[in-house]
């Protein structure tokens, strides 16, 4: 019999395993994310994707000597939030390691989340006088006038019954709520119908028998009674939905699972925030896909693996805008050369799920990635497209496994067995 402790090796979980197999390496990571770059060819759009459309000669360049295919956010079927994308691809199982919206977007606003705190990601919307969402993000408001929103209702509402509320502006119309008192748990439904022409539904404990779910899941609610008042007359920003409403869990550091030191190039909260939540060094100031490249550089020396993070190609996504998404996709072409300059050992090219913009938002659909490096094999494609992905030799497979296939590339796994 098998005392405890004394498991035979095969009685290890995947993860050990490849902790087990890890070596030390000097080589250079990095994963590039369009985020939502996945679309999907209709008539309406010459059976083209805004990828397929767009004229880039160096991401093209790239897919002559790498690797392609495609990948699955959570699950075939399952549309994945940008959390889950995300941590898929920092390799935490989304389904195993689940992350409130609202716990990221805190994180990545720099916010210092206390125990028990409870976080919600907030964005300002329109509603019309019978409380029916007809703008999700009221127009895409400039973040100056979310910063006065932001400001007003913290005036206002300081605290709900025992618990104190912290409001925090984050970019364009997007901001978080904090509420810190006794005895709070998450996560809860969100207060967001999803689309438009629907009413704001009001939040629910996930867990009906959990008492802090309920505390939280009232709290919430209060606040939104006290709070929709004082910017109701504002237009178009007249109210606001929460969402991702969860405290802060524990994770294993990106650096303790893969002996890799990290470091995020993200504009946008939210990304800083999930890469925080990794261990990730959030490095702050760039702006554009072309500076955060320049910094890449300057910050070449000090990692050995890159986050960076571009965000348009979702945004025009949601919009359903073709034109916008190919010519973000050009504009991220045009400033890839920047960090060719230092080409990193391995580099990674994918998105965290696909926008596709006859959806209009988030879909199930395979997100193509490209895979470069000495080792990755030469697919022999001209272009990297979701049609060359589906030709190239690295299939489909689930997302959570590309940075283990990036430290293969990296020579950073020893043999496994005799």
């Amino acid at each position: 019999m098998i005392g405890a402790g004394h498991l035979p090796f095969f009685y290890m979980s995947l993860d050990q395993l490849y902790s087990k197999l890890t070596v030390k390496s000097n080589a250079k990571l990095a994963l590039v994310v369009l985020d939502g770059l996945g679309d999907i060819a209709t008539k309406e759009q010459g059976f083209l994707t805004p990828l397929e459309a767009a004229h880039t000669p160096n991401l093209d360049g790239l897919a002559k000597e790498g690797a392609q295919g495609r990948m699955i956010p959570v699950a075939p079927g399952i549309t994945p939030g940008s959390g889950p994308g995300h941590l898929g691809l920092f390799g935490y199982d989304p389904i195993e390691y689940q992350v409130g919206r609202g716990v990221i977007e805190a994180l990545g606003l720099g916010v210092d989340l206390k125990p028990g705190d409870i976080a919600a990601r907030a964005n300002f919307c329109t509603l019309d006088p019978n409380g029916i969402v007809t703008d999700r993000r009221a127009g895409r408001i400039a973040t100056k006038v979310t910063e006065e929103l932001c400001a007003l209702l913290s005036r206002k509402v300081k605290k709900v019954g025992d618990a104190e509320v912290f409001i925090k502006a984050g970019t364009g119309h997007r901001f978080v709520v904090i509420f810190r008192g006794p005895g709070l748990e998450g996560p809860l439904t969100d207060a967001d119908p999803n689309r438009e022409g629907l009413p704001v539904p009001d939040v629910q404990p996930t867990d009906p028998n959990s008492a802090g779910q309920r505390k939280a899941a009232e709290l919430v609610g209060q606040f939104r009674k006290l709070a929709l008042p004082v910017i109701a007359a504002k237009k178009p920003a007249n109210g606001f939905l929460l969402r991702g409403i969860a405290h802060q869990p524990a994770l294993p550091t990106f650096e303790e699972r893969y002996g890799l030191r990290p470091a995020c190039l993200a504009v946008y909260p939210m990304y800083k925030g999930l890469a925080q939540l990794a261990g990730m060094k959030k490095i702050e100031g760039p702006k554009t896909i072309a500076e955060q490249f320049q910094r890449y550089l300057a910050e070449y020396d000090n990692f050995n693996y890159f986050f960076i993070h571009f965000k348009y190609t979702d945004m025009y996504g949601e919009d359903g805008n073709f034109e916008a998404k190919k010519k973000a996709i050009e504009e991220f072409d045009a400033a890839l050369p920047i960090l060719l300059q230092k080409r990193p050992d391995v580099l990674a090219i994918t998105g965290d799920h696909s926008t596709p913009c006859p959806v209009k938002g988030h879909s199930w659909h395979p997100q193509p990635v490209l895979l470069v490096s000495a080792l990755s094999g030469w697919d022999k494609l001209d272009r990297f497209t979701e049609t060359g992905a589906n030709l190239g030799s690295l299939g489909v497979f689930e997302s959570k496994y590309l940075i283990r296939l990036m430290q293969a590339n990296a020579r950073m796994f020893d043999k496994f067995g005799a």
